[in-house]
């Protein structure tokens, strides 16, 4: 018993000294993250809620529809108690610490009404947006006035604007950067002495084609009564260490939900992660929560780490320096740790805090081992601490294997330190094709210093290989034989088609087998096409079958279509002509797949240009040999040549068409004689 004893007072002990956190409440959730392919895989719940901070908790009575948070550098937690009418401080134990209901101003007494926003500058003063009363109150640490910023005053804003300020923040300057309800223009900028000076950060209205087209043939009167397009308002706004303002809007599918704004207003937010920083990729579109993401607040962690709150299913995702997707957590619902209206999010060292405005409470969130170590990963990365970063990055890893980060991560990690063919294939785990272009750079230009000599060698060798092979061939082979022919075609296409029709050299099992080479080159082009311009491909997964159709159907069909085309045309054309003449202009094709595929394992991103420019040879050749030899065929003008190849064209879209309309039709059929047919078995059944 005095074991059993021992080992239970030792067991915190233990897990403390083992490094694994005891959280209060499970996550009443599955976590997810998003691969590369923007699909979302099972992962390991990176928060898991602590503790619920409202009710009767709290000595200064329970919140009431709270709207805005802020949490100090010294971990002093403000909450805007906007029912309340009052600001609510609390310690890190979120214990209050002070209740501000009201001031003295000019002598008289003064409070508030329905502060939105709050904002503690770094000397310790106050700013309240004091929604109710239209304007900022500043006070002291201690609740003393210092001033009240008005309503903003200048030309630019209309006689109808209304000013309710309702999120704010602050430089190191002085100067206000201020959100307002319904104000469309951006963000309105106060200077240190509470001068309105403009606005900054203005979104863009996007118009679809339709709504251009519309208002281009629309009356006057008629555009008068269209619904207005005005820019998306800004929702809420947070300011970072380096003057930096992150302002979050609401705006269904949108791509940039949240903007880094800098002093001129641009928005110099990175994102170079898998999918830009907008919340859920995939949704619903119906049902239970349905719709985009929709971002309510943002809260800064330390080394260019920020999360954002989806306020459309109570989600918080949390994305590096880059943009890079870290994780997700959080829900909507009414078990101990979802949420019924997140309003406002903030950090509290690494822990998260949620403001729940539906509920009147906090909920604090403290990291797992899985969102420690990815966060610890990220923030090494940062600072340069290599080893330490690759170490967290390979613990991530062993908590979830499909964390893509966590292998770019480490493949950032081996590039500064030299290891570039390592770091090549972890970016390649990491699907990072810009990453892996610029260690493979690295790579092959060590591979070419080491192996200069061999290198030379065989390019040397191969030259007089083919130079020889020329003079032989040319020596043994007076008349051109059935590839010579080929050969002959694609340099001299005018008189080669001529011979393929009228001198009969065209062999149409030769055209066959072009086809079939083409074939099994494109599947071989899909497998070993390097990483960098084949990124989708996975080599064990590429189906054979599914590359040929697509070279063998098209092929036929245009075959098919051009000799039904022709013959209403007066084409003089026959079918295996036309096969032979088509075939034998896809050499050109041919010939370029084993010099791409080399050539894309050799090259870089930067490099790609010389890929696309021999691939554009290839099919530009293959379309001037085609029509070339359409016109040879048929012994049509050029003229008509062209109107028979779109009209070709058009032909095949048809077949396509009628071809799925009778397959639809088929299925049909089908389905109804089953159902006939167990009709009539029943019926058997039961007589």
């Amino acid at each position: 018993m005095n074991r059993l004893c021992k080992f239970l007072l030792l067991f915190p002990l233990m897990l403390i000294l083992v490094g694994i956190s005891v959280p209060v409440y499970a996550a009443p959730y599955d976590g997810y993250n998003y691969s590369w392919w923007g699909d979302p895989e099972p992962a390991p719940v990176p928060y898991l809620p602590v503790k619920q901070i409202g009710g009767e908790q709290l000595s200064s009575g329970p919140f009431k529809s709270p709207e805005d948070l802020f949490i100090t550098a010294d971990n002093q937690i403000y909450v805007a108690d906007t029912g309340n009418n009052r600001i609510v401080v609390l310690d890190e134990q979120a214990s209050v610490i002070q209740t501000i209901d009201a001031f003295v101003n000019g002598n008289k007494a003064d409070s508030f009404s329905a502060p939105q926003g709050i904002f503690v500058h770094s000397n310790g003063h106050l700013f309240i947006a004091d929604t109710g009363n239209k304007r900022i109150v500043e006070l002291t640490k201690e609740g003393e006035l210092v001033r009240v910023i008005g309503a903003p005053e200048s030309d630019v804003l209309g006689g109808n604007f209304v000013y309710e300020p309702i999120k704010l923040v602050g430089d190191s300057a002085g100067r206000l950067y201020v959100v307002g309800k319904g104000v469309f223009n951006g963000i309105m900028q106060f200077d240190s002495g509470g001068k309105f000076s403009g606005f900054m950060g203005v979104n863009k209205v996007r118009y679809s084609a339709a709504d251009l087209f519309w208002k281009r043939v629309m009356t006057k009167e008629q555009r008068s009564k269209m619904v207005l397009f005005i820019p998306v308002e800004f929702n809420n706004v947070d300011i970072d260490s380096e003057g930096f303002v992150y302002a979050t809007t609401s705006e269904a599918f949108s791509d940039t939900p949240v903007k880094r704004l800098n002093p001129s207003g641009t928005d110099v937010l990175k994102r170079t992660g898998y999918q830009p920083p907008k919340g859920d990729i995939r949704f619903r579109t119906g049902g239970t929560r349905p719709g985009t993401s929709a971002i309510q607040s943002v809260a800064l962690d330390r080394n260019g780490i920020y999360s954002i709150l989806d306020s459309t299913r109570g989600r918080i995702f949390t994305y590096d320096r880059e943009g890079k997707l870290m994780y997700i957590y959080g829900l909507l619902g009414e078990q101990v740790g979802t949420f019924k209206t997140p309003t406002d999010i903030d950090m509290l060292g690494d822990k998260m805090i949620v403001l729940d405005k539906g509920l009147n409470q906090l909920v604090m969130f403290e990291p797992t081992r899985y969102g420690k170590v990815i966060r610890e990963a990220v923030i090494n990365n940062d600072i340069g601490e290599e080893e330490k970063s690759v170490e967290k990055w390979r613990e991530a890893l062993r908590l979830n294997n499909n964390l893509e980060i966590a292998y770019l991560g480490i493949g950032k990690a081996e590039l500064r330190q030299g290891h570039n063919y390592e770091a090549m294939k972890h970016f390649e785990l990491g699907m990072h094709t810009q990453y892996y272009s610029r260690a493979f750079e690295r790579y092959r230009k060590d591979f070419m210093w080491e192996h200069f000599g061999k290198i030379a060698a065989v390019a040397i060798t191969a030259v007089v290989l083919l130079i020889a092979a020329r003079v032989l061939i040319k020596r043994r082979t007076a008349e051109p034989g059935v590839v010579g022919m080929g050969w002959y075609t694609i340099f001299h296409p005018f008189n080669g088609f001529w011979e393929l029709k009228f001198e009969r050299k065209g062999k149409i099992w030769f055209a066959l087998l072009l086809l079939l080479i083409l074939s099994l080159l494109y599947v071989l082009k899909r497998q070993f096409t390097g990483f960098i311009f084949n990124p989708t491909v996975n080599a064990e997964n590429v189906n054979v079958l599914d590359e040929i159709k697509f070279i063998v159907l098209p092929f036929f069909l245009w075959c098919i279509a051009n000799w039904s085309m022709t013959t209403l045309m007066d084409g003089e054309g026959k079918f295996k002509e036309i096969v032979m003449a088509t075939a034998y202009a896809l050499i050109p094709v041919v010939l370029m797949q084993i010099p791409l595929i080399l050539l894309s394992n050799v090259i870089t991103i930067q490099e790609g240009s010389f890929y696309r420019l021999l691939e554009s040879i290839g099919f530009l050749w293959f379309f001037g040999l085609l029509f070339v030899g359409m016109l040879t065929v048929h012994q049509y003008t050029v003229g008509k040549t062209v109107i028979t190849m779109l009209l070709t064209m058009l032909v095949m879209g048809i077949i396509i068409f009628l071809g799925l309309l009778f397959f639809s039709l088929a299925q049909q059929m089908l389905s109804f004689a089953a159902t006939v047919y167990k009709e009539a078995m029943f019926r058997l059944g039961e007589g």
